[in-house]
């Protein structure tokens, strides 16, 4: 059974990356797709169909069955098709089922389907956790001789190179770097977690991102890696301030402003 205060702080994760996804969705696609430029018409905006969603949710008796991770967003390609992006961010340590999982990303699918009749459907999955690359990428079930499959991409924060996320220009690599130093926090010395994450935040200081950007980045880096002791993670913010002057905010702070 889990403590309050791990129920809480993965609660904060999935608020970080339900935030960070709808601040930088362009990027995101971007970082997801190579040829999202080609493909995505950027400009024109995208619709975050939340209430949709929850309309479609396969046990919205359950009360344990959280559904926040969940994302149905509409986006515009050039030629003026419309596609609803099936988007689910699997927080760590949260597939307890991945059999049970794989089936919901399908059921989604096919009430989507039934419901929006001709609407163009595309899914994802994005694992954070350590075990992301061993995590389903289909749903598979067969009885007397009837199969289906049902495959959707899917990609871990564990697939990438240090070197492709340090070099890469897109703001989403730094959202990578951050969740995958999140991994390490119990598995090396405190400080050298800080210095760690203290090196993350001057890259991305580094980078000619705008200020919208910038700020979203941050507040994702700075609540996504906490420190037991309290006294280090005020080092980090006071640390922070000598960097950028950028106003240090929690998660909850900066829900309310955006």
């Amino acid at each position: 059974m889990k403590s309050k205060e791990g129920a809480d702080k993965e609660r904060k994760s999935d608020e970080l990356w339900k935030v960070i996804i709808s601040e930088l969705f362009p990027d995101f696609l971007r970082f997801v797709y190579s040829d999202a430029d080609k493909v995505y018409d950027l400009a024109r905006g995208f619709d975050f169909l939340d209430k949709e969603l929850q309309e479609l949710d396969p046990q919205p008796e359950d009360p344990k069955d959280n559904r926040e991770m969940d994302n149905l967003v509409k986006v515009y390609h050039k030629d003026g098709t419309e596609e609803w992006v099936l988007l689910h961010i699997e927080v760590q340590g949260k597939t307890s089922n991945s059999a049970l999982f794989a089936e919901r990303m399908f059921i989604y699918y096919y009430r989507i389907r039934d419901r929006y009749p001709g609407v163009h459907i595309s899914a994802l999955v994005i694992y954070t956790g350590p075990d992301g690359q061993a995590l389903p990428g289909k749903y598979f079930c067969e009885y007397r001789g009837t199969r289906l499959t049902y495959e959707f991409p899917k990609f871990s924060i564990l697939d990438f190179s240090d070197e492709e996320l340090e070099t890469s220009r897109n703001p989403f690599a730094h959202v990578v770097r951050a969740a995958r130093l999140r991994l390490r926090e119990k598995k090396i010395p405190e400080q050298d977690l800080l210095k760690s994450k203290l090196l993350l935040a001057r890259s991305l200081q580094e980078k000619d991102f705008d200020a919208k950007t910038r700020r979203a980045v941050w507040v994702f880096i700075r609540n996504c890696i906490l420190f037991e002791k309290s006294e280090t993670n005020r080092k980090f913010d006071e640390l922070f301030r000598q960097i950028d002057k950028l106003e240090i905010m929690t998660i909850d702070e900066y829900v309310k402003k955006v």
